[in-house]
């Protein structure tokens, strides 16, 4: 499904690594030496450190199960997507124990 596109999710992947680790040496000095007053930039890269690594774990990932079988590529992405519905709808995580435990 995916075996044509393990060099654009490799590239994408270099990408957006060299991108993170920029954004996290940027955030990491300025709680040293406060640089940056603009509450606006702080949000932004505070935004990109938290779904960026989730994107580069989800390219990085891609690129791995590209060489594997339908079924493990099936396997990674419901499992990416369990972990995006509960990263951005944090409380269904509640519900769903809640349904769990009055049954």
């Amino acid at each position: 499904m995916f075996k044509g596109l393990e060099k654009l999710w490799d590239v994408l992947g270099e990408i957006l690594a060299v991108l993170l680790v920029i954004t996290y040496a940027v955030l990491i000095i300025n709680a040293n030496f406060q640089f940056i007053h603009n509450d606006t930039v702080l949000m932004i890269l505070d935004i990109l450190r938290t779904y960026g690594s989730l994107l580069l774990v989800g390219i990085v990932g891609m690129e791995a199960i590209s060489k594997r079988g339908l079924l493990f590529q099936i396997i990674f992405i419901a499992l990416m997507a369990v972990v995006v519905i509960f990263l951005f709808f944090p409380d269904t995580y509640a519900n769903l124990i809640g349904m769990i435990s009055n049954k």
